[in-house]
């Protein structure tokens, strides 16, 4: 290979991965070739470097390719201080563009290659920097512009609203670094606040600017104003970029939407459906707990978009889906998938796999993920992930032990790995080991327990029939009780039958104070007062619940069959097959099933 050849890598380095490039700087060092010209063959691999996903694997290159040439040209240099900052080693790309500014001062790198290297510095030596540069014909607007998102990056929204106060001449990228950088900095009243004060001015919002202003109503939770953006994104003309098509199918499924997400969705040509577009709907149907639409999505992707590889989100989002339906054979195919992409050592990936045959009921499958990962990735929540299985399926030894090889393996445990440890006690009914565990998180680890552990605790206690020491337990602590609370007491009340009828009325009492529109809780009072034969105060449950508009959820099931979920709702005649499925239960059954002989 000779120099000139490397001068100007192929386009096939778009399809080379960082190893390749960690290879070839190993192999032209044994070789002697980065002897004789240096300089070209070091631009040519820092070049490829850039090209390639970014990996610590790479920082050698980085740190001591330029150690072997005295006089680095400025164009050297320049691809230099790129792949520093790609690398996240901040002050060797500040070195590198100091080098260049002042061996070099009538080299003026692209505008692009200041901001990524200035955003990298330290924040005070990089606005000192920008401004001794600004002298060298640099807008001085475009350096406001980059400090701005700079100091947001560092997190000093203070200083970046210094800077963005002291503009004379403010454009669109002035007020879109100020409102997304607030936005990300979680300042969202603030952003939504100065995006009212550029719609007052003469300046009109981009389409990267109102993306930051929905994803801000998203996260203030705030539907009439993200219609309300919405519609200002389509009198804008923005409503066919991808990036805000993306924004807005995340937004609407966020907001439980899922119809007018999937519109949104169904509106792009399938060739400009990228991979995030489509994580975002795939992810929206299994948040919104409809996990069979998104296995379904996630074929479709695999069959129509054949040259597009899921990602890591892609995956997860469908794993998450495969959890909710608790089909082993369907968590074993997603495995398989996993195992055959180059996700399989994922740790993120990994840990929902555990998580989904946890789910699924197979703790073995899910244990075999678990050694299958290198023991530097098991981080907390790994150990956490296993430790909870556990906990569902009630094998307290097998959580204690592990939460033991967890310590052991130098791994703090979190507010999760003790969900887990009490979920397990709970389905145990080791009662005073879930106490002591309780206790233990906060005296020896400084955790303060959240409602959900108050919850389980709670649950714990009134399982095993300790119904007064779990209300007085409600009554000691130091935050109030939400439903999750109140719902665990009550529930062990219907679990012993009328033994505590007063108890169990002041904990219906609070949770409809709560939730008044839960049918279940109502349901379950009623049951109670059916045990103890109060006909009457059944009936008032009742007409409680006619009088609130609460309706009782009709039943479901579903069934694997060949990889594809079918389910079915009690009176409903919707699924395709309903004729015959109808027609063999009359035969089977003298009487209709299920209210099938209504059809």
């Amino acid at each position: 290979m000779s120099s000139h050849a490397l001068a100007a890598p192929p386009r096939a380095c778009s399809q080379w991965q960082p190893a390749h490039v960690h290879r070839l700087h190993a192999h032209l060092l044994v070789s002697g070739r980065l002897r004789g010209s240096p300089a070209i063959v070091a631009l040519a691999l820092l070049r490829a470097a850039c090209r390639v996903r970014a990996s610590p694997c790479l920082r050698p290159l980085a740190r001591h390719l330029l150690d072997g040439i005295p006089h680095p040209p400025p164009q050297l240099l320049h691809a230099a201080a790129r792949l520093a900052y790609r690398l996240h080693l901040p002050s060797l790309a500040l070195r590198h563009y100091l080098a260049l500014r002042t061996r070099h001062p009538a080299f003026l790198p692209p505008a692009p290659a200041i901001a990524d290297v200035l955003k990298s510095a330290p924040g005070r030596a990089a606005h000192a920097h920008a401004l001794r540069v600004a002298a060298h014909a640099v807008d001085a607007r475009f350096l406001d512009n980059t400090l701005i998102a700079m100091y947001f990056a560092c997190g000093d929204a203070w200083s970046a609203r210094q800077v963005f106060d002291g503009m004379c001449d403010r454009d669109v990228v002035s007020w879109t670094s100020l409102i997304s950088g607030l936005v990300q900095n979680g300042c969202l009243l603030q952003g939504l606040h100065h995006f009212a004060s550029m719609m007052h001015s003469e300046v009109c919002p981009d389409f990267v600017l109102l993306v930051s202003v929905l994803k801000a109503y998203m996260e203030l939770d705030d539907l009439p104003g993200a219609t309300a953006a919405h519609s200002l994104v389509v009198k804008s003309g923005f409503d066919n970029e991808l990036d805000v098509v993306i924004t807005l199918t995340s937004m609407y499924a966020k907001f439980g939407c899922i119809t007018s997400a999937r519109a949104l969705f169904d509106r792009v040509p399938t060739p400009r459906v990228n991979v995030i577009l489509w994580n975002a709907m795939i992810s929206g149907y299994s948040k919104n707990g409809l996990a069979n639409e998104a296995v379904q999505l996630f074929k479709q992707m695999r069959k129509v978009a054949r040259g597009m590889t899921p990602d890591s989100v892609t995956l997860r989002s469908v794993i998450l889906a495969c959890a909710q339906l608790g089909s082993v054979e369907l968590a074993e195919w997603m495995e398989d998938y996993v195992q055959g992409s180059e996700y399989r050592d994922d740790v993120l990936v990994n840990t929902a796999l555990i998580d989904m045959y946890s789910k699924a009921g197979s703790i073995a499958r899910a244990h075999t993920v678990f050694e299958r990962m290198h023991m530097q990735e098991r981080d907390v929540v790994v150990w956490s992930a296993l430790i909870g299985g556990y906990g569902v399926h009630g094998h307290v030894k097998e959580a204690v032990d592990l939460f033991e090889d967890m310590k052991r393996a130098g791994v703090k445990p979190n507010d999760v790995t003790f969900l887990g440890l009490l979920s397990a006690c709970n389905h145990a009914g080791a009662v005073e080991k879930g106490w002591s565990y309780f206790h233990f998180m906060k005296h020896d680890y400084g955790i303060e327990p959240r409602h959900q552990h108050y919850a389980c605790v709670v649950d714990l206690l009134a399982r095993a029939g300790h119904l007064d020491r779990a209300y007085q337990f409600i009554k000691d602590m130091p935050i109030k009780p939400e439903m999750s609370v109140w719902g665990a007491l009550l529930h062990g009340c219907k679990m012993h039958g009328h033994s505590d009828m007063a108890l169990a009325e002041c904990a219906a009492q609070h949770i409809f104070e709560l939730e008044h529109s839960n049918a279940g809780h109502y349901v379950q009072l009623a049951n109670l007062y059916a045990s103890a034969g109060m006909w009457s105060h059944v009936a008032g449950v009742r007409v409680t619940m006619r009088e609130r508009g609460v309706s009782k959820a009709t039943g479901c099931s579903s069934i694997d069959i060949n990889g594809e979920m079918h389910s079915f709702h009690a009176g409903d005649h919707s699924h395709p097959r309903a004729t015959e499925i109808f027609t063999l239960l009359s035969l089977l059954s003298p009487t209709p099933a299920g209210g099938g002989g209504g059809q």
